[in-house]
């Protein structure tokens, strides 16, 4: 990511993190909004409130207008961590370099952290979002909201992720645990970016296209750090789709094949880029630094 992109990006993500502290503060019963605050304000690139900020802003949305669906999206981007990382789902003991939510506030609560996080992210982007925003628009947010945290987004991935544990499974199947699990909240970033803008149809059809070309590069991404990566530079326990046996585009294809479909799908990425003539700084650098990070995995 050049400067310029970096500089644009770091600008959103402080104000992300500004507006996620002022919006949870703590109140009895106290715990639970420890438990919340503990894992929403943890650190985190905040790559997707920032890609729907990015979005909004294409379509020149004041950033007060489209604040609180990004950071409606981090804290259900939040909610999936916390309960990924149970011991009833994928068991990890770290996220963000820090002691995951449980290991910290015991199963129960961080389980009613995440459950608190999802229920609290809709109701907030009804009270703060401007009054000049129309109630038809909010319902378009709030429905894709919705599609994504549910049975149609996140949580099929999920399911399906676990159930594919420890068993061949086919590309098929593995490309639906990477749409869900992980680009459907990547299409809920850029899309309800793109709705607020009032995008016409077709070019919300690519920008949501953009956004699963990036789910799935993103993803496959972070297969490649699973096994090439640290604690310290991964901030969660590497090798752990190894030790579960979890079918991965590394244990499928390859370590070489899977950094091949990375540069692949970032350069179709780029293309929707180019051929709709989005000029976006941010988009062009995050797609550049999945192509860039390929070159320094071995």
């Amino acid at each position: 990511m050049n400067e310029v992109a970096k500089e644009r990006f770091n600008n959103f993500r402080k104000l992300v993190e500004k507006s996620l502290d002022k919006y949870i503060e703590v109140f009895y019963p106290e715990s639970i909004y420890e438990s919340m605050r503990y894992s929403l304000l943890a650190g985190g690139k905040r790559l997707r409130p920032v890609l729907a900020i990015e979005t909004a802003s294409l379509f020149n949305v004041d950033i007060e207008c489209v604040m609180p669906m990004a950071c409606a999206i981090e804290m259900l981007h939040c909610q999936s961590l916390i309960h990924d990382d149970l011991p009833c789902m994928d068991n990890d003991d770290y996220r963000r370099g820090k002691l995951s939510n449980h290991k910290v506030f015991g199963e129960a609560t961080a389980t009613l952290a995440g459950d608190a996080l999802l229920s609290f992210a809709p109701k907030m982007v009804i009270d703060k979002i401007p009054k000049t925003i129309s109630a038809e628009v909010i319902l378009k947010l709030l429905n894709e909201f919705f599609i994504a945290a549910g049975v149609d987004g996140i949580i099929s991935g999920q399911i399906v992720d676990i159930d594919s544990e420890k068993k061949k499974i086919s590309k098929k199947t593995l490309d639906f645990i990477y749409e869900y699990k992980t680009a459907k909240l990547f299409k809920l970033a850029i899309r309800t970016g793109a709705i607020l803008g009032r995008a016409d149809e077709k070019l919300l059809e690519e920008l949501t296209l953009f956004a699963q070309y990036y789910g799935h590069a993103f993803q496959i991404y972070d297969d490649i750090l699973d096994v090439t990566s640290t604690l310290e530079e991964l901030g969660k326990t590497p090798g752990k789709d190894i030790s579960v046996e979890k079918s991965t585009y590394v244990s499928m294809f390859g370590l070489d094949e899977a950094k091949k479909q990375v540069i692949f799908l970032c350069n179709q990425a780029c293309d929707i880029l180019k051929n709709n003539k989005i000029n976006s700084v941010i988009f062009e650098g995050v797609v550049s630094d999945l192509s860039e990070g390929i070159k320094k995995c071995s």
